[in-house]
């Protein structure tokens, strides 16, 4: 008995077609949720690079964003805000103490990374505060004035009886 196989010429070019929209599916879905410059390409496949967690929080006067960098040194980080696009960008070492050590698994990333947080317009750039303790950045974006909620005080009678009297005289 004979097998028959049979064989699709183009099957390897639409193979390659559908990994490159796939990688440019994943660039495009980071860029989405703001997540910019975080996927590198390396050797043609798309992989995630190492990103360090993040919160954003909102109060009445400030954003607050929150920054999980374990391992990371002062020294190593840059913070810059330009545009209403607030990087943090940095590099954790891979502390390898010992040359007699034999790693056998290693699931903490190392290496550099970047997260880019785009932020609304209307915040006092020149007023942003950064304090980092235990592995933990903490960023405080106070809004400006215009941007601060206001509440509007509602007297009974007073200046709506004056409007309303104006416009039945004219």
């Amino acid at each position: 008995m004979m097998l028959r196989t049979q064989w699709y010429p183009f099957q390897d070019l639409r193979g390659a077609q559908e990994e490159r929209a796939r990688i440019q599916m994943d660039s495009l879905f980071a860029h989405a949720l703001g997540l910019h410059g975080q996927w590198q390409s390396a050797t043609g496949a798309s992989t995630p690079a190492w990103a360090p967690a993040l919160d954003i929080s909102e109060r009445t006067d400030a954003y607050l964003v929150t920054v999980e960098l374990p391992g990371v040194k002062l020294d190593d980080l840059q913070i810059t805000l330009e545009d209403g696009l607030l990087t943090i960008q940095g590099e954790r070492h891979f502390a390898n103490d010992s040359s007699e050590e034999q790693f056998h698994r290693v699931e903490r990333s190392s290496g550099a990374f970047r997260r880019s947080i785009t932020l609304p317009a209307q915040i006092m750039a020149d007023e942003v505060e950064a304090s980092m303790e235990d592995g933990v950045l903490r960023m405080l974006v106070p809004k400006a004035e215009e941007a601060k909620p206001k509440r509007i005080q509602v007297t009974p009678g007073g200046p709506m009886e004056a409007i309303a009297g104006s416009s039945a005289t004219s």
